[in-house]
């Protein structure tokens, strides 16, 4: 038996001397809802580009009425349980490397972060996209284009590095001023609604590759919160109510505003649908005060959606530092709490991948998170079936074998999704793919020969299995230590 296990009712150390301070502001239930509120979605910002694939508004209403129930809450309900199970920061880097190895949860950190950073490029491009239809300095054409990318960037890396609580709260207040005009909206919109309207749709001009990247985009990355799950205060009880609360939010301002747009505005004008059409929708119902109040907010939900996913980004980096995957200096942290280190490789890798198209960035995300979701899915089940004991402070209320039922739609979609992608997302992906499995023989034998400082498991988790990461220390019966 481990050293850890000696002792019986005491809970094993933990591994993360960092995270253990209680001197740091600690997410409560709130912040937590309004940073994955922003991870997942932000607003209803980018689902126009839905009608526009689907050749109408039918398509793509079905799509958010449907995609909920089949992908985006059996994810909620599996990082529900697997973020109380584990709630320290690395996420699902700690539960893959808990359920197979630390080679796969190296893999699987790799490919969050790359598709993270991806995803955290589009947000500048998207703002600057909003205000270009009223500011022609922004538009692509634009010298200025590329130094208010920079800039912006700068800005929100900053703010981010400030402080997680200070990321939080202002993700609450972004919350609100992004979802005003469209309750706005929706209720101008009452009297010139004509539910006929919503049932078109061109089956023949769906681009069906565009309309399930879009579909996904904005359904997906329910996991990312659990990255940092090390600083929320109580995550076995903040986390399933901050999950379930953001799941009904996120669909609610994507159908409403949806709902009004399209069955207030002339049908015809579907393929009209794109990136930021949502403030000509404005115009057209409420006037030009409506449209320049959406184009704030939507400059808004783009910086609470960077600063969300930039907090995910870097606490998974020192995650994965703090269970010695990855050099020691991506675990310091700034006077207020932060990984400066981490923020900045993010930030890096949103500046080199801002220069892509806006579908280009899509696809190859959707790839790379669809890859890791799988892995996760697998995870889930494995830990199920091989230690239905572990204590789990929420648990997904079915058995078993309804669990493992419950993962088949979401595994089809993601596999539908992967089989759409063009040769040049097959050739990036897979590009990624091996320079993680590259790296990580790399990096431990730096490790071994002391090349570079990384931080050491504690003794008693060497005891049981070298790399892999403790457990939290609330969680302390026996079969939670046995695992590791």
């Amino acid at each position: 038996m481990c050293e850890a296990e000696t002792a019986e009712g005491a809970p094993p150390p933990s591994p993360l001397p960092a995270a253990a301070s209680t001197a740091r502001p600690k997410l409560t239930i709130l912040p937590l809802i309004a940073l994955i509120f922003f991870d997942v979605s932000g607003g209803p910002f980018g689902v126009e580009d839905s009608v526009g694939a689907g050749g109408g508004p039918l398509l793509s209403i079905l799509g958010f009425l449907l995609f909920p129930l089949l992908w985006s809450l059996p994810e909620a309900l599996i990082t529900a349980e697997l973020s109380t199970l584990f709630p320290s920061n690395g996420g699902y880097v700690v539960w893959i490397s808990s359920a197979f190895s630390p080679f796969w949860g190296f893999q699987q950190g790799i490919w969050k972060f790359v598709s993270g950073a991806m995803d955290n490029a589009l947000y500048p491009v998207l703002f600057l996209d909003y205000l270009k239809h009223s500011l022609p300095f922004f538009s692509d054409s634009s010298l200025g284009r590329p130094f208010a990318l920079i800039a912006l960037t700068a800005v929100l890396t900053f703010l981010n590095y400030r402080g997680l609580h200070i990321v939080g709260f202002s993700a609450i207040a972004l919350t609100f001023f992004s979802l005003s005009p469209f309750i706005v909206l929706s209720v101008l919109a009452i009297p010139r609604i004509r539910p006929y309207r919503w049932l078109t749709a061109d089956i023949r001009s769906t681009d069906w590759r565009r309309y399930f990247n879009s579909m996904f985009w904005n359904l997906n990355y329910w996991d990312k919160a659990s990255a940092l799950a090390g600083e929320v205060e109580e995550p076995s009880r903040a986390f399933p109510r901050a999950i379930f609360g953001a799941v009904g939010l996120v669909v609610a301002s994507y159908l409403v505003p949806l709902l009004a747009g399209t069955g207030a505005i002339d049908s015809s004008k579907a393929g009209e649908w794109s990136d930021g059409y949502f403030a000509q929708v404005g115009l057209e119902i409420g006037g030009e005060w409506l449209r320049w109040w959406i184009q704030a907010a939507a400059a808004m939900s783009n910086m609470g959606l960077f600063e969300a996913e930039m907090s995910s980004d870097s606490f998974q980096l020192l995650g994965m530092s703090e269970m010695g995957m990855i050099p020691e200096i991506f675990s310091r942290r700034s006077k207020y709490g932060t990984p400066t280190i981490s923020i900045l490789c993010s930030a890096t890798g949103v500046l080199l991948l801002s220069w892509m198209s806006f579908q280009e960035i899509l696809e190859f995300l959707n790839f790379l998170y669809a890859l890791g979701m799988l892995l996760e899915f697998a995870a889930f089940i494995k830990l199920r079936i091989e230690k239905p004991d572990l204590h789990r402070p929420y648990k997904v209320p079915v058995d078993t074998f309804w669990a493992t039922f419950m993962c088949v739609p979401p595994a089809f979609l993601l596999i539908l999704v992967m089989s759409l992608a063009s040769i040049r997302t097959f050739i990036v992906s897979g590009t990624v793919f091996l320079l993680g499995i590259i790296f990580y023989p790399i990096l431990q034998y730096v490790k071994v020969k002391k090349w570079i400082k990384f931080i050491s498991p504690p003794e008693t988790l060497g005891s049981c299995n070298g790399d892999l990461p403790t457990l939290p220390h609330d969680i302390i019966d026996e079969s939670s230590v046995s695992l590791l």
